[in-house]
C-alpha cells in the first residue's frame, strides 16, 4: 500500500487528474473553480468511452481526500455532496459522477454510495477507492513518473523486480524521506525530455535549488521504466570503466560533476579524456544523468572541449532548477513540512504565513527542508519579520545553527570535511585525525555517537561509487562549515593539521585566490601547508611506483596553479626550484597538462625565470611544428607564455614544416591504434589537432585546402574501421506534462495542521 493520506488534498487532485488520463484513458477538459460552486477539486467536461467505463456526457469528477491514516469512507462523510451534486444536475451538468478518494472503500459502503448519488439524479455513478488507486499506481509504470512521489511513499521492492531494486537499494533508500517529498515541477519534465532526446542532462542551479532531487527522480523513473542499472558515481574515469556495452540500459548518475562545494578542475580535464568514449555510450542506449551548481559550471567552462561534446552547451540541457512557479514553491514547502518533523502545533502556528514563504524572492527547496526541521528552528519566534528573516538569511543561520552544536557534534561535522565530504564508514581514523580530534575535546566513539544524533538533519549515511559513506546532508553544510572554521585560528590549524594533504590542497586556498567557498589559510600557516605539500603521494594509492609519482606531481602542480597566491609561490619556490625545470618542459597532451597551468601562474606572477620561459616555448613549439600537439596555436593560456614575435615564428614553422607532411602525420596515427581501440577515439586526439590548425589558419585558404583534405580523410578512415553499431529500440520515459497551478482558490496549505492519525473508534 501506498501512503496516499500523506500527499495532501492538492498532490491527491493531481494525482486523479492522472488516473483519469493514464489509467482510464480520458481527458479532462476543464477544471471548474470551487469558490462558486461549493464543488471541492471538481473537474467538469465531457469524456469519450474508451469500452472500460461508459462516462459520456457531461460528468464531475471528485476527489475525496482524507489525511487520516486508515480512514475508511463512510455514506456519511458524503452528506455535502450530495445536495451539490443535486444542484449540478438541476443545471444540466453532472450525468456522470465519479468519486476518487483515498479513504478505504468496502462493497457494502460502494453499493450504499452509488446509490445515495443515483438518488440525486445523477444517470452513472464511479466510486473508486484506496484499493484501486493503489492497484493502478503498482501495475502502471507512466503513472508513478508522471508522479514521481508514490516512489517514496510505499516500498519500492513492490515495483521493482529484485535485480533492479537490490542494484538501488543501497543508494535509494538513504532517499526514501526525500523521494516522498518531490514535486513534480517544469524542470523535471525538460530534464526527462532531455534524457529522452539526447540519453544526457546536465542540471545548473545554485545550492539548494532541487538538482539531486530532480535527478534522484530520474533515477527512479529509469529504474522502474526499463530495469536501468544504476550507478551513481563521483570521478570520470569510473563512467568509462563501469560502462557494459551488452547493458544498453545503464543508468549514471553523477553528482556535483565539477566539485562539491569547489571547481575542482581535474575533475573538468577527467571528462575532457572520456567525453570520445561517451558519444558512442549514448548512441548504444546509455543515460548519463550530471548536476553541478551554477558558479562551479561556469567556472569549468573554459576548462570544457564544449565543441567536442554539443550536448554540453545546448540549451535544453542546461537547466536551471531554481526557476520554480509559485503553485510548485507552495507544493514544496507543503510536502516538507507535512512529512517533516514539526509536530502540529508547529505547522498550526505558522499555517498563516506560509504562503509569503513561498513567494519570497530567496526561496529554494531547501528552505523548505530546513523549516520542517526543528533542528532549524528551535529559535525561531512565528512572527512575519522572524520567519522573513529565515528564509532571507539562510546562509547565515546554517552557521548560527553548527556553533550551537556541541563539541563532539562540530568534530564529527569536521571529520566529513576533512574527508571532502566523503567519510568512509565504518570509520577509521587517521593519526592526524585522531590527533585533531584529541585537540578538539572529542574522540571517535563520541563523533560515531554524534553522526547518529545528525543523520537527516545535517548528515546523511549514503552510498558513493559503491562505498557506504558519511555526507553532509547537503553541500550547503560544508559552505557554513567552511565559514566557521576560518572565524577561529586555532580550529583552522587544527583542521590544516589534521587533513591528509590529497584531500587538503582540494579544500583551502593559500592567501584569497578568489576561488569562492574555500578556505583560505592565512600567511601564519603557510610553513604548516608547506609541511603538508612533502607528503603528498605518501598514502601510496597506486601500486605502480611511477603512477604514484605522476599522481602526486599532478595534484601538486594543480593546487600550485590554482589554489596559490604570488606570495605563497614565492615561499615555495625558495624550497623547490627544480619545479622550473619541470614546468618548462611539459609532456604531451598539453590541454591537460598542470605544468602548463603552472608555468602560466607563475609567468602571470613574474615569477618564472626568462630562460625557463624560452625553454618552455621551445618544447611547447617543437610539439606543434612535429604534429605531436598543436595546441601552442590555439590555447590562449600558452600562447600567453609567447612574445608575439616567437608566436609569429611559430606560425610559420608550423606552416613550412607541419603542413607538407600533414597527410604522413595522419597515416601514422592510424598505423599505431590498438587493437582494442574504437576507430573514432583512437583518432579523437588527431582530429582536435586538425580544429586547432583550422583556426589558427582561417585566413589561409591554401592552408585550410590542406587541413579540410585531411580531416576529411581522416573521418573516411573512421568509417571504414567502425563495427556497425546493432539498431537499438530507442529506451524513452516519453512525454511528461508539468502540473500547473489547480486553478483552485483554496490554499495548498488549508490542510498542513490537519490531523493524521487513524481514524478515532
Amino acid at each position: 500500500m501506498y501512503d496516499l493520506h500523506t500527499l495532501g488534498w492538492s498532490s491527491f487532485q493531481q494525482l486523479c487528474h492522472s488516473l483519469a488520463r493514464e489509467s482510464l484513458g480520458q481527458t479532462v477538459q476543464s477544471f471548474q473553480d470551487s469558490g462558486d460552486g461549493g464543488r471541492d477539486g471538481a473537474f467538469q467536461g465531457t469524456w469519450k468511452a474508451d469500452g472500460r467505463d461508459d462516462l459520456s456526457g457531461s460528468f464531475v469528477l471528485q476527489c475525496k481526500f482524507t489525511s487520516r491514516s486508515g480512514h475508511l469512507l463512510k455514506v456519511s462523510d458524503l452528506t455535502d455532496e450530495v445536495e451539490k451534486v443535486k444542484k449540478l444536475v438541476a443545471n444540466g451538468v453532472c450525468d456522470s459522477y465519479v468519486l476518487m478518494t483515498n479513504a478505504g472503500l468496502s462493497g457494502t459502503k460502494e453499493v450504499e454510495i452509488k446509490k445515495l448519488f443515483l438518488n440525486a439524479g445523477v444517470a452513472r455513478v464511479l466510486v473508486l477507492g484506496n484499493t484501486w488507486i493503489t492497484q493502478q499506481i503498482r501495475e502502471n509504470k507512466r503513472l508513478r513518473m508522471m508522479v514521481p512521489r508514490v516512489y517514496g511513499l510505499g516500498d519500492l521492492s513492490q515495483i521493482l523486480d529484485e535485480r533492479a531494486y537490490s542494484q538501488a537499494r543501497a543508494i535509494l533508500e538513504s532517499m526514501r524521506e526525500d523521494l516522498a517529498k518531490v514535486v513534480r515541477t517544469d524542470a523535471y519534465k525538460k530534464a526527462a525530455d532531455a534524457l529522452d532526446k539526447h540519453g544526457f542532462v546536465l542540471l545548473i542551479g545554485e545550492p539548494a535549488a532541487g538538482k539531486t532531487t530532480i535527478a534522484s527522480m530520474l533515477a527512479v523513473a529509469a529504474l522502474d521504466q526499463w530495469k536501468a542499472p544504476l550507478l551513481k558515481l563521483d570521478d570520470p574515469s569510473k563512467v568509462v570503466d563501469r560502462w557494459n556495452p551488452d547493458e544498453p540500459s545503464q543508468f549514471f548518475w553523477i553528482d556535483d560533476a565539477f566539485g562539491t562545494t569547489q571547481y575542482e578542475d581535474f575533475l573538468a580535464r577527467g571528462w575532457n579524456r572520456v567525453l570520445p568514449q561517451i558519444k558512442p555510450m549514448l548512441r548504444k542506449g546509455a543515460k548519463i544523468v550530471m548536476t553541478s551548481r551554477d558558479y562551479i559550471y561556469n567556472r569549468a567552462r573554459p576548462d570544457l572541449k564544449e565543441s567536442d561534446f554539443p550536448l554540453l552547451k545546448e540549451s535544453q540541457v542546461v537547466i536551471d532548477v531554481h526557476a520554480l512557479s509559485a503553485h510548485e514553491r507552495r507544493q514544496i514547502l507543503y510536502n516538507h513540512l507535512k512529512l517533516g518533523k514539526q509536530p502540529r502545533s508547529f505547522r498550526t502556528e505558522i499555517k498563516p504565513f506560509l504562503d509569503s514563504v513561498a513567494d519570497h524572492p530567496r526561496f529554494v527547496p531547501e528552505t523548505a527542508r530546513r523549516l520542517a526541521d526543528p533542528l532549524f528552528t528551535s529559535n525561531l519566534f512565528i512572527e512575519p519579520h522572524y520567519i522573513d528573516h529565515f528564509v532571507e538569511k539562510r546562509e547565515q543561520l546554517l552557521q548560527e545553527v553548527l556553533r550551537g552544536l556541541d563539541g563532539s557534534s562540530k568534530a564529527a561535522l569536521g571529520l566529513i570535511y576533512m574527508r571532502n565530504d566523503g567519510l568512509a564508514s565504518p570509520i577509521e581514523l587517521q593519526p592526524s585525525e585522531a590527533d585533531a580530534l584529541l585537540r578538539l575535546g572529542s574522540d571517535l566513539g563520541r563523533c560515531v555517537a554524534a553522526l547518529d544524533a545528525l543523520s537527516g538533519s545535517l548528515v546523511l549515511h549514503t552510498h558513493a561509487s559503491g562505498d557506504a559513506v558519511w555526507r553532509f546532508k547537503h553541500p550547503t553544510v560544508g559552505d557554513a562549515y567552511a565559514e566557521i572554521l576560518v572565524e577561529n585560528p586555532e580550529h583552522l590549524g587544527i583542521y590544516v593539521s589534521g587533513s591528509a594533504p590529497e584531500r587538503l590542497v582540494n579544500r583551502i586556498t593559500c592567501g584569497e585566490v578568489g576561488i569562492e567557498k574555500a578556505v583560505a589559510v592565512p600567511r601564519a600557516l603557510f610553513p604548516m601547508v608547506l609541511d603538508k605539500l612533502e607528503r603528498i603521494g605518501a598514502d601510496r594509492p597506486h601500486k605502480a611506483e611511477w603512477r604514484l609519482a605522476f599522481a602526486a606531481q599532478r595534484k601538486l602542480q594543480d593546487f600550485l596553479a590554482r589554489r596559490c597566491s604570488k606570495e605563497f609561490l614565492a615561499l615555495y619556490l625558495e624550497k623547490h626550484p627544480e619545479i622550473l625545470g619541470q614546468v618548462s618542459t611539459p609532456g604531451l597532451m598539453l590541454s591537460a597538462a598542470s605544468e602548463v597551468r603552472l608555468a602560466s601562474r607563475l609567468h602571470e606572477f613574474g615569477l618564472l625565470p626568462e630562460d625557463h620561459r624560452a625553454k618552455f616555448v621551445e618544447t611547447v613549439g617543437d610539439y606543434a611544428a612535429e604534429g605531436l600537439d598543436t595546441d601552442a596555436l590555439a590555447s590562449k593560456t600558452i600562447r600567453a607564455l609567447f612574445t608575439a614575435a616567437e608566436y609569429g615564428a611559430l606560425v610559420q614553422r608550423v606552416r613550412a614544416e607541419l603542413l607538407p607532411r600533414l597527410d604522413c602525420v595522419r597515416c601514422e596515427h592510424q598505423s599505431n591504434r590498438p587493437s582494442d581501440s574504437p576507430a573514432d577515439e583512437h583518432m579523437y586526439e588527431l582530429t582536435s589537432s586538425f580544429e586547432n590548425l583550422r583556426q589558427c589558419f582561417a585566413a589561409d585558404a591554401e592552408a585550410l585546402k590542406i587541413i579540410d583534405r585531411e580531416t576529411e580523410r581522416a573521418n573516411e578512415w573512421i568509417a571504414d574501421n567502425s563495427t556497425p553499431e546493432m539498431e537499438r529500440t530507442p529506451r524513452l520515459l516519453g512525454p511528461v506534462n508539468a502540473f500547473g497551478s489547480s486553478g483552485s482558490s483554496r490554499s495548498v496549505f488549508d490542510d498542513i495542521d490537519a490531523d493524521d492519525g487513524p481514524e478515532p473508534t
